[in-house]
């Protein structure tokens, strides 16, 4: 291994790095675009959250995830929060992903998005599916070794 190889990997990781932290940060933005918990509005938010979601609500819910919540991000444990939001879409049926696309898209700020209803809170679910789904896919690449890659490289290299 030289100079050169060193400086690859270390750019390779950088990027899954800052990727993964850009994902990260779209979660929590889109997490913070939805009523907060502990006010009125974020109160009944996240009840009516567990009415039409069920069990699948838990998974994400402030008073069941904790309240550090998001500050696993600040500890490094980005994929966490990644695994409980695709949980929580996973454990979604088709009419419960209809209910909580028109809930979330009910409490986003009208006055600020232009669009309403059910078609804001289906962008709002597959924006947090895709980001979460970035998250767990940088996180398992930050796991690569340089021979992990370099036989990838290979592989596709003699394919």
């Amino acid at each position: 291994m030289n100079t050169e190889h060193v400086m690859k990997i270390a750019a390779a990781a950088a990027c899954d790095v800052s990727y993964n932290q850009a994902a990260n940060g779209h979660l929590v933005d889109l997490f913070a675009a939805l009523p907060l918990p502990g006010t009125p509005e974020g109160r009944d938010f996240w009840d009516s959250l567990r009415d039409v979601a069920g069990h699948a609500a838990l998974i994400v819910d402030p008073a069941n995830a904790g309240g550090p919540f998001f500050d696993y991000l600040l500890d490094g444990n980005e994929a966490g929060i990644a695994g409980r939001v695709l949980s929580f879409l996973e454990e979604l049926d088709d009419q419960q992903r209809d209910a909580v696309a028109q809930l979330i898209g009910g409490a986003l700020d009208h006055n600020t998005f232009v669009a309403g209803g059910r078609y804001l809170g289906n962008l709002w679910l597959r924006d947090a599916e895709t980001s979460a789904w970035q998250v767990l896919l940088a996180s398992r690449r930050t796991h690569d070794t340089a021979e992990d890659r370099e036989r990838f490289l290979e592989a596709w290299r003699n394919a």
